[in-house]
């Protein structure tokens, strides 16, 4: 009984990390797929990993304001470079962001090359270190999430480009330090792609299909000693393509006894 009280106190606050994610995630996420711009929340993020990472590099890691406010400025740059190139370069805008993905990813090789702890950096940027986020950190992105919530209730919207992209940089700075990179895509692209063509309750169901995945992923981590981040990318996955199945009409394969 202490084991299973010991692995729920490890689990919740990665499972609460990803229901933050999810909450601004679900509907920036339909927003991207209705806009055609898909991997624009893989390489924002890894630009406001690339951000945070040059403030630890350069000796500020212990100031989480300096750190946090590198990774936002980074972010913040790129998406409004991505909404200028949008309006001028429209037919473009997809190969403009696979080539930023791969410079910041690339940038964040040559960054940690010379460092000795320079993979696990790297794949901390990647998957996240999700069981081990703080309860402070939880209340800061909780914060942050609500009030880019409230702000696309208002103006998100009705504001144009230019407000999608600001509050979306926001969301994935505040989304990558606590999931990763690989994680802030899955929670914006699965549960868009598996709601498609939802007119009703679209946000909702995109929530329940992330809270499942999250669920499942952090589950399946802690029985078969897996990394979190990478079983939650996996599981989240799998729970979309149920998902989309079941709205088919196609039941999902039956495990093998």
């Amino acid at each position: 009984m202490s084991g299973l009280a010991t692995q729920i106190d490890l689990l919740w606050p990665a499972f609460a990390a990803g229901l933050i994610v999810l909450a601004t995630h679900v509907p920036l996420g339909i927003q991207v797929l209705a806009r055609g711009i898909i991997f624009i929340d893989l390489a924002v993020a890894q630009v406001a990993g690339l951000g945070a990472l040059v403030a630890h590099l350069a000796d500020r890691g212990d100031n989480p304001w300096v750190v946090q406010g590198a990774a936002v400025g980074a972010a913040l740059g790129a998406a409004l470079m991505l909404q200028w190139s949008e309006r001028h370069w429209p037919k473009l805008q997809e190969a403009l962001i696979g080539l930023l993905f791969v410079l910041a990813a690339s940038g964040a090789v040559l960054l940690l090359s010379r460092d000795a702890h320079g993979g696990e950096h790297l794949r901390d940027l990647l998957v996240g270190q999700m069981l081990w986020v703080s309860q402070g950190q939880l209340l800061a992105a909780g914060a942050a999430s609500a009030a880019l919530l409230l702000v696309w209730k208002i103006i998100g919207r009705q504001g144009g480009g230019l407000a999608f992209y600001t509050l979306f940089a926001f969301a994935v700075t505040v989304s990558v330090q606590l999931v990763g990179v690989y994680l802030v895509f899955a929670s914006l692209i699965v549960p868009a792609l598996a709601t498609h063509g939802l007119r009703q309750r679209r946000i909702a169901a995109g929530l329940g299909i992330g809270a499942a995945g999250y669920l499942a992923g952090l589950s399946l981590a802690a029985l078969a000693d897996l990394p979190a981040g990478a079983a939650s990318v996996w599981m989240l996955a799998g729970a979309g393509l149920i998902f989309a199945l079941i709205r088919s009409g196609v039941a999902p394969p039956r495990p093998i006894c």
